[in-house]
């Protein structure tokens, strides 16, 4: 593993696939208001909810919020779904093991080790061994996202001190339902070391929008071997928020 893996990371690798340090965290911090009962549920949040890891306690519209605000675990831990506090807006990080990577499966590229997300969840995330040819994909349906509201997705992703091979940018592509794409570059040689950062993918309103929306982290045509990029997941979140 490289060197730049923070001490909570377990060093055995793992097949299960699934924020969160500062803003692609959920509000699990937070304490919901007295007048919590009196909050109308997020959209579509019981369809969601039926991808839960976990029982959700429904006794209570106030210990359902309880548990939104925190974070729910989707899909065997390859998703993560909360409830911005205040707005009620949606927010997930889809975890690495929920995106498409190239050669992910191969040892010889990738492996998986454990990070430590609470005191009773460890998530699997992506950390390249040597690649030149880079290719990261995730997908999300707009029905699952707050309507109305100006979104954006960022890669979380982590450079150890090891690192080699990233003097050529990266591509960040987002394409929408209706074809119409936003790309951009970033010099991940720029970036600290040894500590998770985003990396912006785009931005969106899902006003009049239908269909699924499609993100990509790239590199294959600058001919460098790559090392020492661990991948954590893409956050999808109201671009305003402060979790």
């Amino acid at each position: 593993m490289g060197a730049g893996l923070s001490q909570d990371k377990v060093t055995e690798p793992n097949d299960e696939g699934s924020s969160n340090n500062t803003s692609w965290r959920s509000n699990s911090d937070a304490k919901p208001s007295q007048s919590a009962t009196q909050v109308p549920l997020p959209h579509n949040c019981e369809d969601i909810l039926k991808h839960a890891d976990s029982p959700i306690d429904r006794s209570s519209t106030k210990k359902l919020l309880e548990q939104l605000y925190a974070g729910v675990y989707l899909n065997q831990n390859r998703k993560k779904y909360w409830v911005e506090m205040g707005s009620n807006r949606n927010c997930f990080i889809l975890f690495a093991r929920d995106l498409s990577i190239t050669w992910a499966d191969d040892v010889r590229f990738w492996q998986w080790p454990l990070l430590k997300e609470s005191s009773d969840e460890c998530l699997a995330v992506a950390e390249l061994l040597n690649v030149c040819w880079l290719e990261v994909h995730g997908r999300f349906e707009i029905a699952n996202l707050s309507p109305g509201t100006m979104y954006e997705i960022v890669f979380v992703l982590e450079l150890t001190d090891t690192a080699y091979g990233w003097e050529v940018p990266v591509n960040l592509r987002l394409t929408l339902p209706d074809g119409s794409r936003q790309e951009h570059k970033e010099n991940l040689n720029e970036k600290p070391r040894g500590q998770w950062i985003e990396i912006p993918a785009g931005e969106f309103n899902t006003s009049d929008k239908i269909g699924e929306i499609e993100f990509s982290l790239y590199e294959y045509e600058g001919g460098k071997w790559k090392r020492g990029l661990l991948i954590k997941g893409a956050s999808i979140r109201p671009k305003a928020s402060i979790l």
